[in-house]
């Protein structure tokens, strides 16, 4: 039987720098993902791809703002829909690509997804996810007036909106993910966590909320019945006393010891922290091993050469 992995790709893995962050810049450095996808589908694997999109809602809501006086404000479960299509387009062709070029008929399918979280989340009553433009003082007072939103001075560059980031519940298109990946599909689904929805009444509606996306993934992943997650961020493995002169890499770790690690606060909730969190997650729910490490090591760590392994303990 063919092994299923969920590689979760970094939203700002698709943007170099500040200079390279344009369509074409984006569609260029998704490349190199989607060349290390190809050779897992070539060898057999069932893959499912997820994606970050921070950075790229950002610029979205800084659009909407920059027209505000010409057209209605994007919601932010529209700006997520939009944007998981976007970087979906990207995937799917450039991946698309890489498999006809190792003669592979398998193709990719972007799923726009939504994932189910509870109302009565405390998180909903204590938003910390900032989102969007920075604005002054003034503009900060009459969007929260006009518009409800709450409003974060943010690192002394200005304020910016905070919304909620509640855990995920379901995915709720799950077994059409479960259908297209059966049928030999790449599937790119939960685009930055998933488009946060509650159910209202017996109906799904939207919510102005940021789902965390490797949390989504390791959700998805989980419901899959996948047997790996793998998770691609800025580094090539995850450290202790990072960026100290006492740091030191982790190459195999069982989710005991990184549970320790991780109440320690080694792994802030602002970078790594997340990341492992959701990893401890997969495996506490029948996941068998989860890979952190940049898309450049991609291969390498699958091969046992780089990255980070964390495995359940014996």
């Amino acid at each position: 039987m063919s092994r299923t992995t969920v590689v979760a790709i970094g939203g700002n893995s698709l943007i170099r720098s500040p200079e390279e962050n344009s369509f074409a810049d984006q569609l260029a450095t998704v490349a190199l993902t989607c060349r290390r996808v190809a050779e897992l589908v070539k060898v057999g694997e069932r893959v499912v791809l997820t994606h970050g999109n921070g950075p790229q809602v950002g610029f979205l809501l800084i659009r909407s703002h920059l027209a505000r006086n010409r057209l209605p404000e994007t919601p932010l479960d529209a700006c997520n829909a939009q944007t998981q299509a976007e970087i979906g387009y990207m995937i799917q062709q450039v991946l698309d690509n890489e498999l006809r070029a190792l003669g592979l008929s398998n193709i990719a399918v972007t799923i726009v997804t939504q994932v189910l979280v509870d109302r009565s989340d405390p998180a909903f009553d204590n938003p910390t996810k900032p989102v969007g433009p920075f604005y002054t003082k003034a503009e900060a007072a009459r969007l929260q007036k006009e518009l409800g939103w709450r409003m974060m001075e943010d690192a002394g560059r200005g304020f910016r909106r905070i919304v909620p980031s509640p855990l995920p519940l379901a995915v709720i298109e799950l077994d059409s993910i479960v259908t297209l990946l059966e049928k030999g599909a790449v599937v790119i689904a939960c685009g930055g966590g998933g488009i946060a929805v509650t159910h209202e009444n017996g109906r799904l509606q939207g919510v102005p909320a940021v789902i965390d996306k490797d949390l989504a993934s390791a959700l998805l992943a989980n419901e899959i019945g996948a047997d790996r997650l793998v998770i691609t961020t800025a580094v090539e493995q995850v450290y202790l006393d990072y960026q100290q002169p006492s740091q030191r890499a982790l190459r195999e770790v069982c989710a005991a010891e990184m549970q320790g690690y991780l109440e320690q606060g080694q792994f802030p909730s602002g970078s790594t922290g997340p990341k492992v969190e959701a990893a401890l997650g997969f495996l506490k729910r029948g996941g068998r091993e989860v890979i952190i490490t940049d898309p450049e090591h991609l291969t390498a760590a699958l091969l046992g050469q780089a990255g980070t392994r964390v495995v359940a303990c014996r």
